[in-house]
């Protein structure tokens, strides 16, 4: 692959592999925690301590759910090379 001609620009090359990575987490994090808020607001009568520690829950299993079901075991890609 190094052996091109060195003012060609090959866009694959370029791009950081890590922001992808980067844009997939942030992805998540937005919709986990809206979700987790909005999953949350449905039940009643939680005090607010309560509350927190379910929003957390929720959370973080999307997380769980995404890396460990999803990515690891249906798409079987590496989150770590």
């Amino acid at each position: 692959m190094g052996k091109a001609n060195p003012y060609v620009h090959i866009p694959k090359e370029s791009w950081p592999n890590w922001t992808w990575y980067a844009i997939e987490c942030v992805a998540l994090i937005v919709i986990a925690f809206f979700s987790a808020v909005l999953i949350t607001d449905t039940f009643e009568g939680l005090t607010t301590e309560q509350h927190n520690y379910v929003i957390t829950g929720i959370f973080a299993s999307f997380f769980l759910v995404w890396y460990v079901v999803i990515r690891g075991l249906i798409l079987k890609k590496k989150i770590l090379k």
